[in-house]
């Protein structure tokens, strides 16, 4: 009854009680929202909170044994791998020069909607960017969504109906008579996953012709072809040990979309949304901003250009030079929007629940005795939301809370939990930051946004915190 708000439902019971237990066909589900339960499931005993067989089966069909839907060994190699990938400065280095190309592409169309009064969906432009810029950093590709003409993508949307139907299994006891009969949702569900394979064996095929085609023309040194991370796979399923196909590097490729796309773009779309209502919150960064440009450019020995809204060659010119600023240390200095988007994550976390299996029974440190077999999911929406965690103003937007004298001070990752914490922590939350911090600045220094009169905002169930509507904007430009 309550599926389509059914993290508000969640908030409800989480505010009277730490866990709420609710029993269902063949399984119960415990949901608990106390940094306490929430690192004693994360970490202290996280041997006994695997994913599990239930949530293995259920999204299978979309990630397959990618390293958000596994365990044991099958995650510790995925892990090991990715983790040397991220922690790389070659990769670093070549995520701050995508990140930085596709904000300014986002710019371009923002710049062109504004000079024509044009409204946009903000969430779809979003979304674009951060598929571009996943498949150019995780797979080496250029597939060009973000293109001026916005070309319709049959993968993205497939990827999100997909999402939306594997998401509704959880409350859907029919849902494998569906798939045996190849009816309703599944049915769906089965045409979606075709189109998403035929586009990501082609990244693969292609990715592999062109590892070939370099090792045959011995152009590019072998440091150059491993700036992206399916590369680095491809490198490794040549070993003959390895136990890699094509369908594993398939499943790298669809975990690495919906960490890399998804979240970030969600993210986002949230954080516009949160300074668009908050006048102090969108003057105070803008300010920050127009500080930094300052400060940035009188370092480095830079006139800045002259700016003129009304030129849309000027006003380009000088969004290139501003972006042209911001590099992963420079960004590190900007406190205030590092605190809005964290403040944003606190509210509206990227993965709004995340379940686990139970392995054997447990008693939770608040008492609450879980049986082997359920699920128990803590929930990032309900916890960003409790007095007990976060004081009396627990449900206002406020990026201030996240400074202490201006830095910034992080919180507990079992009390702010959007990264998750513990051994399965997020590996690609620096990359997330740089991303959302490089799109934001650019996007708040030169613009001003405005929701379209009666525009429905609210969340749409699935795996992650997307919004239903989408986010339909105008906007003004400022100097």
């Amino acid at each position: 009854m309550n599926y389509d708000r059914m993290h508000d439902w969640l908030v409800k019971y989480l505010s009277e009680s730490k866990t709420v237990v609710v029993p269902m066909p063949f399984t119960t589900y415990t949901y608990i929202a106390d940094p306490a339960n929430v690192e004693h499931v994360l970490k202290t005993n996280f041997a006994n909170y695997p994913k599990g067989e239930t949530y293995h089966s259920y999204m299978e069909v979309l990630l397959g044994d990618g390293i958000f839907n596994v365990d044991g060994d099958l995650w510790k190699k995925q892990r090991k791998t990715a983790s040397f990938e991220f922690a790389s400065k070659n990769l670093r280095d070549f995520s701050t020069v995508v990140f930085r190309e596709y904000s300014l592409k986002l710019h371009s169309i923002l710049n062109q909607a504004s000079f024509s009064n044009l409204e946009i969906d903000m969430q779809d432009l979003l979304m674009r960017m951060t598929l571009d810029s996943i498949c150019k950093v995780g797979f080496g590709v250029e597939i060009g969504t973000l293109a001026p003409s916005l070309p319709d993508n049959r993968f993205a949307q497939a990827f999100d109906t997909a999402n939306i139907i594997v998401t509704l299994r959880f409350v859907d006891p029919l849902w494998r008579l569906k798939r045996f009969l190849n009816v309703g949702s599944e049915a769906l569900l089965g045409k979606s996953i075709k189109v998403i394979d035929q586009f990501t064996y082609n990244v693969i095929r292609r990715r592999k012709a062109e590892i070939n085609d370099n090792r045959d023309t011995c152009k590019t040194s072998k440091n150059q072809m491993k700036h992206d991370i399916l590369s680095r796979f491809i490198e490794l399923s040549e070993d003959p040990e390895s136990n890699l196909t094509d369908k594993s590097l398939r499943d790298v490729v669809l975990n690495f979309v919906i960490a890399g796309r998804d979240t970030t773009a969600t993210t986002l779309t949230w954080a516009v949304y949160m300074i668009m209502r908050h006048a102090h919150v969108a003057e105070r960064l803008y300010s920050e901003l127009k500080a930094f440009e300052k400060e940035q450019a009188r370092e480095e020995k830079i006139s800045l250009l002259p700016i003129d809204v009304e030129d849309p060659e000027s006003f380009s010119q000088r969004a290139a030079q501003f972006a042209g600023l911001l590099n992963y240390d420079s960004l590190g200095r900007l406190y205030y929007l590092h605190a809005v988007i964290t403040e944003t994550l606190r509210l509206y976390p990227a993965v709004p629940q995340d379940p686990k299996g139970i392995l054997e029974d447990d008693v939770l440190p608040d008492g609450t005795r879980v049986k082997a077999g359920g699920m128990v999911t803590y929930v990032p929406y309900s916890m960003g939301r409790m007095e007990y965690n976060w004081g009396p103003d627990a449900a206002s937007f406020k990026p201030e809370r996240w400074l202490k004298e201006g830095c910034f001070q992080n919180a507990s990752p079992f009390k702010f939990t959007a990264f998750q914490a513990g051994p399965r922590i997020c590996l690609g939350k620096d990359s997330a930051y740089l991303q959302m911090k490089m799109a934001l600045a650019i996007a708040c220094r030169f613009f001003k946004f405005h929701l379209v009169p009666d525009h429905p905002v609210n969340y749409r169930m699935m795996t992650i915190l997307s919004m239903e509507h989408g986010l339909k904007l105008a906007i003004a430009r400022q100097s």
